[in-house]
């Protein structure tokens, strides 16, 4: 490959997750070979969300706005804080039709082996919003890997700490999965979390 600016776009493609060396030379020439004003709109679009977007004063996801639409939407349950790690993870739950509450995006999560402490994760803004005195139950929806356990561990002692009513999200078996192809973890996991049918 020649060209600093041709080396420049793959670096910078590879910015982006599950993008390798390969796949983001394969970008770079498809956009300068076959789609310069796709490209061209891709720079555009790029920068007008940087100069846009900032962090909701009350949530923390990303938004043009001061308060982003869903914290200021009237008939939102002001009383349930729902914490996840991400945008993308607020909008997976905003997608199950199933919650109506309110949320705190942690933009990240605990995570030693990548230098990520709870000092970075803005826990200061969350506290202040859990304990405003309407919040009267926080639900911890991080994601079940080891950061997200991690995190949801850390943030639950601290918030019940404040005397708020802390819940996490159960795990089990995937609506329409079959157990068969379900992990023995999964499985063993919904199985400690069974509850009893009611008549």
């Amino acid at each position: 490959m020649s060209g600093g600016s041709l080396s420049g776009l793959v670096e910078a493609l590879r910015v982006l997750p599950g993008i390798g060396p390969k796949t983001a030379q394969r970008l770079a020439y498809h956009l300068l070979q076959h789609d310069r004003v796709g490209a061209d709109r891709l720079s555009r679009a790029i920068a007008d969300a940087l100069a846009m977007m900032r962090h909701c004063a009350r949530c923390n996801t990303l938004t043009e706005l001061d308060v982003c639409e869903r914290c200021s939407a009237p008939g939102r349950d002001a009383s349930i804080l729902c914490v996840v790690e991400t945008p993308v993870d607020m909008n997976m739950m905003e997608q199950t039709l199933a919650y109506q509450g309110l949320y705190y995006v942690l933009m990240g999560r605990i995570s030693p082996l990548d230098g990520v402490g709870s000092r970075h994760l803005g826990l200061d803004q969350l506290l202040a919003r859990a304990t405003d005195g309407v919040v009267k139950e926080v639900v911890l929806a991080t994601n079940y890997t080891n950061e997200g356990e991690a995190t949801a561990h850390y943030l639950g002692a601290v918030l019940r700490s404040k005397g708020l009513c802390v819940s996490r999200i159960a795990r089990g078996v995937p609506v329409g999965g079959e157990l068969e192809y379900v992990d023995s973890g999964t499985l063993a996991q919904a199985f400690r979390e069974r509850k009893t049918i009611e008549p």
